[in-house]
């Protein structure tokens, strides 16, 4: 939500609980004789003019998530009789699906599984791609990673065989593996146990098995951000990480259209709830060491002018300043003015005033 300057101060005295406060000032007026009491002034106190970093930023509520959603489809033809429950992990070599009581077993790779692989078959990316991953699997003792089946390569699938992967052919006929880009985290399915299973058609869903932060908002919110944008986001538990804007979505079917961010964060996220709702601030704008006071240091004057009060000691003096980023995060603003130094105390609403 974009909030003008004006809103920013007058809000600002809510939000002026400021480290350092010092030089506590409250007046009363006394009453006249015969009159009605006159009401109390504000109670003030001392704020530090500082020298720091601030930032504009987006708020917008996200929530923890898992990177890349995609289908997982069927590599062959044939009737379901198992599925991996919600949420488990799959890697490579690991069963996505069974069909027909045979396991299909996930390898890694972009190019889908269009062909079996056995001795006599075209050169091609998808020999290379298998054999890739039998030798990250372990299985490539002697295996040249190429565009060519060769003995080398029936060798190799018939030691993964017989590491519990099927009867000991040294080929794989179509439907035996899917290729997939990585891990995966199983999201969801598609099909019931005792369903046919056809080459293509989704059989379950599933994300990289990475947490994410994902953030979804109308485009006219989020419109402006872009991949390597920094985030900042507060976890369950109120830890704040650092984060990266990893993907834009936008989605133009939507009214009004809408923007989905996906936000790789610093750290460890496993043990956190799915789903959960989380606080993220996207940075849309940073200067770093410039002078900054609390926002609510502010004084508004004509022509959506500012000034703050520079308090030395028992005498004060308004001080004219030009505002450049408002940081609602921090609750300071970036300052410039003639006569304003780091290291000078400025007059801020108490905090419990």
């Amino acid at each position: 939500m974009t909030v003008s300057r004006t809103t920013k101060v007058v809000t600002g005295v809510a939000l002026a609980g400021v480290a350092g406060a010092a030089a506590l000032v409250t007046t009363r007026q006394l009453a006249p004789p015969g009159g009605p009491p006159e009401p109390a002034a504000v109670s003030t106190s001392t704020a530090g003019v500082t020298r720091a970093s601030v930032a504009e930023r987006q708020f917008v509520n996200g929530t923890l998530g898992y990177a890349d959603a995609f289908v997982v489809p069927g590599s062959g033809e044939g009737t379901l009789t198992w599925l991996p429950p919600t949420g488990t992990v799959v890697n490579a070599g690991d069963a996505v699906y069974e069909v027909d009581g045979r396991p299909v077993a996930l390898l890694y790779g972009d190019r889908p599984a269009w062909r079996g692989f056995s001795g006599g078959m075209t050169d091609g990316a998808d020999v290379e791609q298998l054999e890739t991953n039998l030798r990250g699997l372990g299985f490539g003792d002697g295996l040249t990673v190429d565009r060519r089946f060769t003995s080398a390569t029936s060798n190799a699938i018939r030691r993964w065989q017989r590491a519990g992967h099927g009867a000991v052919t040294g080929e794989l006929p179509l439907g035996s593996v899917a290729f997939l880009p990585g891990p995966i985290r199983v999201s969801g399915h598609e099909l019931r146990l005792g369903a046919p299973v056809a080459a293509g058609a989704p059989v379950e869903y599933a994300t990289r098995n990475e947490p994410v932060v994902l953030l979804t908002a109308a485009a006219s919110q989020l419109g402006w951000v872009k991949t390597g944008d920094a985030v900042l986001v507060t976890l369950p538990g109120s830890k704040t990480r650092n984060g990266t804007v990893r993907t834009v979505a936008a989605a133009s079917d939507q009214n009004p259209p809408t923007v989905t961010v996906t936000v790789r964060v610093d750290g460890d996220l496993t043990g956190l709830a799915d789903r959960a709702t989380v606080p993220a601030w996207v940075i849309r704008a940073r200067h770093d060491n410039v002078l900054t006071v609390p926002i609510a240091a502010l004084n508004a004057v004509a022509d959506g002018r500012y000034e703050v009060i520079v308090v030395d000691g028992a005498s004060t003096r308004r001080v004219p300043v030009r505002t450049g980023l408002f940081d609602d995060l921090t609750a300071t603003v970036e300052v410039s003015g003639d006569g304003l130094a780091e290291g000078q105390k400025v007059r801020v609403p108490r905090d419990d005033a």
